[in-house]
């Protein structure tokens, strides 16, 4: 940025929605909490504002861009004014909703979609009239300078000024004490159970494993027909993707996959596996649909507990040594992972206080969102079984490791060992599957989350509407229990399928790392699992599983 250079905001127009939003993130929820701190989203202006940028950033017609996030102008333009000293600022320019904001609730206003940039003035002409192309409303706030001085007029009246040097270093920071002791909880001891078959089923209808579906429809996938990868998949359109693809650039050849990571289940246990699981899991589902693991970024989302101590939070250096923990382990996976964290956001007073006094706070939640490059469109893989006699690969390594799994809470079981994350192992294992991707010779592939394999197996089948004969026999180690091994939720794993004569260049590619074959696509709509003595654990119609997983979320209709 240079001094000199005009403060232009372009999209959409003020509003009060939004005041109080920084505020509203800041502190513990209560009865009076402000009903404006929610912000109304226009996704149609988010459009036309996403594509004029990006045209105006390749003609350069811009030096420096920032949007409008907490706190709004107050702290875009502010934040802006720190890299040349100093900016004028004049509320009056700017467009609003509708009349009767005052001017302190034009400068925090948290509207949505606006963007405010910095335009050398010899570019100006060139930038309005692009905006015009594109339907696009941008106007002159302001200009920065090197004053030292963050000066807001309303018009000809200065409304507020104030030091650069306060504003950004006149607040000394809060010094903060965590504490971290290891949760002490017991080994849960559970039966092995009579019937996996009715323990599957439960799993895949519990809220965290259940089709979506229902919302899912609600929302558009499919504008301008970019989508490769949608969000259901399969045979009928209803199968779970691991995440997104997209076709960024209809001239180019590559594309997007867009994925999440996400498992607040652990944090009560270890707050740092919770981290490193997140991530873990938004690189799996990432590469399970083709993206390249060496070419990703990612956002941290963390929504926290308060971590302050105070009279009524004793807990809070607890609160504060798990976010440190959490920290610990994003810092540690991004550089394994070479993944840049390009951008995110943190809510640290996710608390609520009754009337009775008592305090109500979330799980620590860290989740991860990431974007990965699809170097070949047509080398995008589904999660779907495609067809018979294709062969059934488990890729990683399952340990039992039952901590916060689905498996032990529908047990009403807490705690044990939460999965652990191997970083250097498994960016090794993903770049050989990339590479048997990138050759044409996954088929499907599909990433061992929630309820373990045996969920994943069951969500391949019924999205691809085939069966599955699975014998572990050969893959469960001696006293490793059979329903351990079915639901353990152990990181790093993707179930993949092959025609026959690939796995001999899949199991070279992938030697060194856990790979093993566990089964066959079959015609017969049923899925049959093996146990370690030859057993027949489960032998489940496909339908079946498929209503089980989806009836908890059908509204509308008989379940």
């Amino acid at each position: 940025m240079q001094i000199g250079e005009l403060i232009r905001r372009a999209a959409r127009r003020i509003g009060k929605d939004g005041i109080h939003g920084a505020t509203f993130s800041s502190e513990e929820l209560h009865q009076g909490s402000p009903q404006t701190a929610v912000q109304i989203g226009d996704p149609i202006t988010q459009k036309r504002m996403s594509d004029f940028i990006l045209k105006a950033r390749d003609m350069g017609l811009y030096n420096f861009i920032t949007d409008n996030g907490a706190g709004g102008l107050s702290s875009s333009v502010g934040e802006t004014a720190e890299f040349c000293g100093g900016c004028d600022l004049d509320l009056k320019a700017a467009p609003l909703k509708y009349e009767g904001l005052a001017s302190w609730e034009i400068l925090v206003s948290e509207a949505q979609e606006r963007m405010n940039l910095a335009v050398p003035p010899d570019k100006i002409n060139d930038f309005l009239e692009l905006a015009g192309q594109m339907d696009v409303e941008a106007t002159v706030l302001g200009d920065f300078n090197d004053n030292g001085y963050l000066q807001i007029r309303y018009g000809e009246d200065i409304v507020g000024l104030m030091e650069m040097e306060f504003l950004h270093q006149g607040v000394p920071r809060l010094e903060l004490t965590a504490r971290w002791c290891l949760p002490t909880l017991e080994e849960p001891s559970i039966p092995m159970p009579a019937d996996c078959g009715a323990e599957l089923h439960a799993l895949l209808a519990r809220l965290n494993i259940c089709s979506k579906e229902y919302f899912v429809r609600q929302y558009d996938h499919e504008v301008q027909a970019r989508s490769v990868i949608k969000p259901l998949m399969g045979a009928e359109n209803d199968g779970p993707s691991d995440a997104a693809v997209i076709r960024i650039d209809l001239d180019s050849n590559q594309g997007l996959a867009v994925s999440h990571g996400i498992c607040p289940r652990y944090s009560d246990l270890d707050s740092y596996w919770m981290a490193a699981n997140a991530l873990d899991e938004a690189v799996r589902n990432a590469l399970a649909v083709g993206a390249n693991p060496d070419y990703m970024a990612a956002l941290d989302n963390f929504c926290w507990c308060d971590p302050v101590v105070s009279e009524n939070n004793p807990q809070g250096e607890y609160k504060l040594a798990q976010l440190v923990r959490a920290n610990q382990a994003l810092y540690k996976g991004a550089v394994a992972y070479s993944i840049p964290l390009i951008s995110g956001k943190d809510s640290m007073k996710n608390d609520y206080i009754s009337e009775s006094g008592e305090r109500i706070s979330i799980p620590p939640t860290l989740l991860i969102s990431l974007v990965g490059e699809i170097p070949v469109l047509e080398k995008a893989v589904s999660m779907d079984f495609k067809k018979a006699g294709d062969l059934i690969y488990l890729v990683g390594e399952t340990k039992e490791e039952m901590g916060g799994s689905e498996y032990f809470l529908h047990h009403n079981q807490h705690g044990g060992q939460v999965p652990r994350v191997d970083f250097q192992k498994n960016i090794g294992m993903y770049r050989a599957l990339h590479q048997l991707m990138l050759e044409g010779r996954v088929l499907s592939c599909h990433d061992c989350s929630d309820g373990g394999l045996a969920v994943a197996l069951a969500e391949c089948c019924l999205a691809g509407n085939l069966g599955a004969e699975i014998d572990l026999s050969a893959s469960i180690p001696d006293g490793f229990r059979d329903d351990f091994y079915l639901f353990s939720e152990s990181a790093g794993r993707l179930v993949i399928t092959l025609r026959p004569w690939n796995s001999c260049k899949a199991e070279r590619l992938l030697k060194g790392f856990p790979c093993v074959q566990i089964g066959e696509v079959r015609r017969e709509k049923k899925m049959q699992i093996k146990g370690s003595d030859g057993r027949i654990l489960l032998k489940e119609k496909v339908l079946d599983l498929k209503q089980s997983w989806q009836r908890t979320l059908r509204f509308g209709e008989d379940k």
